[in-house]
């Protein structure tokens, strides 16, 4: 029964795009684009090779987080106020990010598959990384808060312990606590500093 724990993730993400959406129509959200594109991708891939070695309501929280960055990328070519301007370092890492779904698509083993997509997602997220530690008030915080709680929730449906059926998800809530301390971080150094 615990395993339905992972149909929270649905409403949890739904939650943080709707607001990531709705922050990058007003303007408040400047998305990198290169780091959405990618998002988008790789965490369909994980999905699609978890699903041929059989996972299933694991794989749900994957799904989502390749689909709501796909829908915030969509919105973000809408909205003009959502500009980030990018750079050579921006696209070098959407270059590696491409390769490794591109050797993912030579080997055709799922294990290989979700290495890649991981590989791919990462260096998808340094940009986003580095817009977020430098320039925290162009992100939003709350998709990332949600999409960890989501991922979260995948260990609740794992049955075997397997790679296809967690790697992923440790992943992602790896890369959720790096992006929500890149929000923060620098705030909280800033005053640590004033106290001092």
């Amino acid at each position: 029964m615990i395993e339905y724990l992972v149909l929270l993730a649905v409403p949890l993400a739904t939650y943080g795009v709707g607001i990531y959406i709705r922050d990058t129509i007003t303007g408040r959200a400047k998305p990198n684009k290169v780091s959405w594109l990618m998002w988008s991708i790789a965490p369909l891939i994980a999905t699609f090779a978890a699903l041929s070695k059989g996972i299933t309501w694991a794989v749900l929280p994957v799904f989502l987080s390749g689909f709501g960055p796909l829908c915030i990328l969509v919105v973000s070519f809408f909205s003009k106020k959502s500009y980030w301007k990018l750079t050579a370092s921006d696209y070098l890492c959407g270059f590696f990010s491409v390769i490794a779904l591109i050797l993912w698509a030579i080997t055709k083993d799922a294990n290989i598959a979700i290495i890649f997509a991981i590989t791919s997602d990462g260096f998808a997220a340094v940009p986003t990384l580095k817009k977020a530690w430098t320039n925290p008030e162009t992100e939003v915080v709350m998709p990332y808060v949600t999409g960890l709680i989501a991922a979260l929730t995948s260990f609740a449906a794992i049955k075997y312990w397997i790679f296809s059926e967690y790697a992923f998800a440790m992943y992602l809530v790896f890369i959720d606590s790096c992006l929500i301390f890149s929000i923060y971080g620098r705030k909280i150094f800033k005053a640590k500093e004033i106290k001092i």
